[in-house]
């Protein structure tokens, strides 16, 4: 562990934001979460859906999807909305992001031709909305799939495992887990990490800003990371227990 001081958060390097998950967040989605990685605010709702899409119908399984936004004012200048004039390209990546990495633990046969759609609207961004998305839309999907267990709407349940996803990078020369926005768009590599709970990997982004980086210095942020996501699993045990 390096001098914390050297990160602008004067966080350790292997230290999380603190993070708050609040369930039950709205009152009419099935499931819900408001997950708070620091500065980072992220509404994650679930919604039950009935219906399968069309390419589903009729083959016994169901389908987790998922959207993502941020608010005008969720960043220092206000953006335009998206549903004004359409998904940018990195809107389009994140939200297909979540919903490959909740699908990673589902069971969709045991799920039925249902469709549960989860939304992740970003309401403040502070580095990691995406990373902070997935884990708190685990605790949504958790709790739609314990409300329709509790209306025995299921046989069994469908979920197999967590799943949560965390940020590492290069910054300053040195591997740092749990990027915030000053440390994100100054840092020498970008991360990300999506993991289950039993250690499985749904799927890494690492990118060099500048020099690219070694073995080593992946390996190195792959610990942190898997540091990381056993800590946001055990928060997310506690959130739903």
């Amino acid at each position: 562990m390096t001098d914390p001081v050297s990160r602008p958060s004067k966080r350790a390097t292997d230290e999380l934001r603190q993070i708050i998950m609040e369930r039950n967040y709205t009152r009419h989605a099935e499931g819900s979460c408001m997950i708070r990685c620091g500065d980072t605010h992220v509404l994650c709702t679930a919604s039950l859906d009935e219906r399968v899409p069309p390419w589903l119908r009729g083959g016994g399984k169901g389908w987790v999807t998922a959207e993502y936004g941020m608010l005008p004012r969720a960043t220092g200048d206000r953006m335009r909305r998206e549903a004004k004039n359409g998904q940018s390209g990195r809107t389009q990546e994140i939200q297909r992001l979540i919903g490959r990495s909740l699908r990673a633990v589902v069971d969709m046969k045991a799920l039925g031709e249902r469709q549960i759609l989860l939304d992740c609207d970003v309401i403040q961004a502070d580095g990691g909305t995406r990373t902070a998305a997935i884990t708190g839309a685990w605790v949504a999907l958790r709790d739609c799939v314990n409300w329709m267990m509790a209306r025995d709407m299921l046989e069994k349940d469908p979920i197999i495992d967590h799943v949560a996803a965390i940020s590492c990078g290069i910054y300053k020369g040195v591997p740092v887990l749990d990027l915030d926005y000053p440390e994100d768009s100054d840092a020498d590599t970008d991360a990300n990490f999506v993991m289950t709970g039993s250690g499985g990997i749904v799927e890494i982004q690492a990118t060099a800003e500048g020099v690219a980086f070694s073995d080593e210095s992946f390996g190195e942020m792959m610990s942190l990371a898997r540091l990381g996501i056993d800590r946001l699993v055990d928060l997310q045990k506690l959130a739903v227990a």
